[in-house]
C-alpha cells in the first residue's frame, strides 16, 4: 500500500463528523455537514486517482466537486421557504 492510499483511508475517518452532522442537528447545519462530506469524498477520489496512477479518474472527483456545488445551490433555495 502507497502513501497516496493511506492518505485516502486515512481522510475517510473525516466523514465520521459529516454523519453526525447529518443526523443530529438542524437544517443548516446537515447541509453543513453534506457539503463537508463531498469535498472530503471528492479529496477521497482524487487521492485513489493519483493512487492508480490512471489520469482518467481525476474526472470523477471533478464531476463530483462541480455537481456538488449545483446540489448545494438546490437545496439553499428549497431551504430557504423553512430559514
Amino acid at each position: 500500500m502507497n502513501m497516496w492510499l493511506t492518505a485516502a483511508f486515512a481522510l475517510l475517518f473525516a466523514l465520521i463528523p459529516c454523519a453526525i452532522l447529518v443526523f443530529r442537528f438542524s437544517q443548516i447545519d446537515r447541509l453543513i455537514g453534506l457539503e463537508m462530506a463531498g469535498v472530503v469524498e471528492t479529496l477521497v477520489l482524487a487521492l485513489l486517482a493519483q493512487a492508480s496512477g490512471n489520469p482518467i479518474y481525476y474526472d470523477l472527483a471533478l464531476a463530483l466537486a462541480l455537481l456538488m456545488f449545483g446540489g448545494s445551490l438546490v437545496f439553499v433555495r428549497f431551504l430557504e421557504r423553512w430559514l
